[in-house]
């Protein structure tokens, strides 16, 4: 039977259960209607007209010449409202007897008729009265008992209905909801079995056809699928990059021959296997789970590979997908590519190595130049004119830039190389911000700049005094350096949970947002601005200030200034 069908026989079957109830309904409370209406009508006038009657006829007595005419009035409503057997003879008597009491109005014994006739009239319709009341008692037993019933079968066939009607629809779309689920993650074998010839029966067939056909589909291209498999693995076994593939579980897929080599490990130890079962026995594929979330490029890993020490830099290749017919993307896994830099590193240290030796080479004789200078510029050695004088001054100045350009080189030098030591102990941020001050005071004033230092009561802090008073004097040094003549510069410090923060800000230029974050790379200076330095102030100043445990960033609105900050632990 079509679920059509079923649906339309069950509504139909509750409609006509409902209009059954109320025809039953209608039916006993006319009935009643009807059996209390003939009481009032045929009976209770009676009563009322015998009642009237007998007052009328007591009045005669008194002389009343109305009475006559009450009694006549109710006799003759009587005689139209005779319903009960033996009431017309009863009725026909009390008629006769009174029509000789009025031809002899003082005959008392005609009275006592009379009044034994309307008696027998009031207990014919008093006994007609009683059996109708119990027929009427009875008809409202009857549909008091039929309406039960009939009100209980319908519950009980509208219950049957209510539980047994949404299951026997939504049973079978459940199950096909579950077969279309098991399709879109790849089940093509699934199945729907429904055996019913109706709606649900046809859409079964044509479910299991359309899974058929996908399985078939599938099938046929996996062998496809296959050969593209082993074309991705041999591209990936002849990178020279160690690669390693997981799926979103964390389970080992791929590995190619550079990344077996440096693991140490053979494919069958490891495919199929979870990569946090692996790292138990592998400190390099722990130290690549554990730091998954690492800037790749923040810290190159070092590794013993091919018979000499290696450097990589971690990368982390997160692979989604948008199935068909969604809209979201889902993650299927990732790869971990180890990209080799040791021939970039080695060019580094080499890099790193001759700025040293250059650095530390061109201090002497740009000092020896300073003091060659200061001796020139000695009236003791002899006076010297305004251009000599002017001719002197543009050499210290050059001298000076040369000594401040070697000085960041060999501090960078020493910082890439490990070699530098910091004096890392308890000191005051006024110390530190007063020191700063003085270095720059000459360099503020020759600008006419007035440098604000603003800041409450604050505890001590966890660092090295001198390498922190040196960044907070290249930040006044840039500030001064780009602010305008007559300008004000501003220092503040303030706590920040567990950190001092030191903020410089100036009113200048400002800087656009997309070299902001490059601003504290080595080298990098920003497009379109004065090259009066070697870019390297502001990355020795991050050195500095990250090895104490500290952070630096800058803030800054292109025509609005900048406010470059730090902030280090407390103690």
């Amino acid at each position: 039977m079509k679920t059509k069908t079923k649906l339309n026989l069950a509504v139909g079957l509750l409609f006509t259960l409902i209009l059954l109830l109320t025809i039953l309904g209608s039916y006993y409370i006319f009935a009643i209607k009807r059996d209390t209406e003939n009481i009032l009508k045929a009976n209770y006038n009676t009563l009322e007209y015998s009642r009237k009657m007998l007052s009328a006829l007591d009045d005669m007595d008194s002389g009343n010449a109305a009475s006559v005419a009450v009694f006549e009035h109710n006799l003759t409503r009587q005689l139209a409202n005779i319903t009960e057997a033996g009431e017309e003879k009863a009725t026909k008597d009390v008629e006769a007897n009174f029509a000789d009491l009025k031809r002899n109005p003082t005959d008392g014994s005609v009275k006592t008729v009379i009044r034994q006739g309307i008696f027998e009239v009031m207990k014919l319709n008093m006994d007609a009265l009683k059996k109708k009341s119990d027929m009427a008692q009875n008809t409202a037993e009857t549909a008091n008992w039929v309406i039960a019933i009939a009100g209980c079968l319908c519950f009980l066939i509208a219950f049957n209905l209510m539980v047994n009607l949404p299951n026997h629809i939504a049973n079978p779309i459940r199950e096909l909801t579950q077969s279309i689920r098991e399709i879109a993650k790849g089940n093509y074998r699934q199945r729907v079995n429904f055996s019913d010839a109706n709606e649900f029966g046809d859409l079964a067939k044509s479910f299991n056809a359309m899974a058929q056909k996908l399985q078939e589909f599938n099938d046929s291209n996996l062998n496809k699928l296959l050969i593209e498999k082993k074309r991705i693995e041999t591209l990936l076994d002849n990178m020279h990059d160690p690669v390693i593939g997981l799926d979103n579980e964390g389970r080992i897929l791929s590995a190619n021959s550079e990344a077996l080599k440096i693991m140490g490990l053979k494919a069958e130890e490891i495919v199929g296997q979870p990569a946090a079962q692996v790292a138990l026995r592998n400190d390099l594929l722990k130290s690549l789970i554990v730091n998954e979330f690492e800037s790749p490029k923040a810290h190159p890993m070092k590794i013993y590979a091919n018979g000499k020490e290696s450097y990589f830099e971690r990368e982390n290749v997160d692979i989604s997908i948008v199935p068909t017919g969604e809209e979201q993307s889902v993650e299927i896994g990732n790869f971990i590519i180890l990209r080799n830099i040791t021939v970039f590193k080695e060019l580094d240290f080499a890099k790193t190595n001759f700025i040293a030796t250059v650095s530390h080479e061109l201090k002497t004789p740009i000092a020896a130049i300073k003091l060659s200078l200061d001796l020139l510029q000695n009236e003791r050695n002899g006076e010297l004119n305004s251009d000599q004088k002017q001719l002197l001054e543009s050499i210290r100045e050059d001298s000076a830039r040369l000594l401040k350009i070697t000085g960041e080189l060999l501090e960078m030098s020493q910082l890439e190389t490990g070699n530098i030591q910091l004096a890392i102990g308890k000191c005051a941020v006024a110390d530190i911000v007063s020191m700063a001050l003085e270095a720059v005071k000459t360099q503020a004033d020759q600008k006419e700049i007035s440098i604000v230092y603003e800041a409450f009561y604050l505890p001590e802090i966890r660092a090295d005094k001198d390498k922190t008073s040196w960044v907070l004097i290249n930040f006044l040094t840039n500030a001064i350096r780009y602010s305008s003549e007559k300008a004000q510069i501003l220092v503040t410090a303030n706590v920040e949970s567990d950190f001092v923060s030191v903020i410089v800000k100036d009113n200048g230029q400002g800087i656009d947002p997309k070299y902001q974050s490059r601003i504290f790379d080595r080298y990098f200076q920003v497009p379109g601005k004065s090259k009066s330095g070697t870019g390297l102030g502001l990355a020795i100043s991050r050195e500095f200030i990250e090895a104490q445990g500290g952070a630096i960033g800058v803030e800054s609105d292109l025509g609005l200034g900048s406010s470059f900050w730090f902030r280090l632990p407390l103690t």
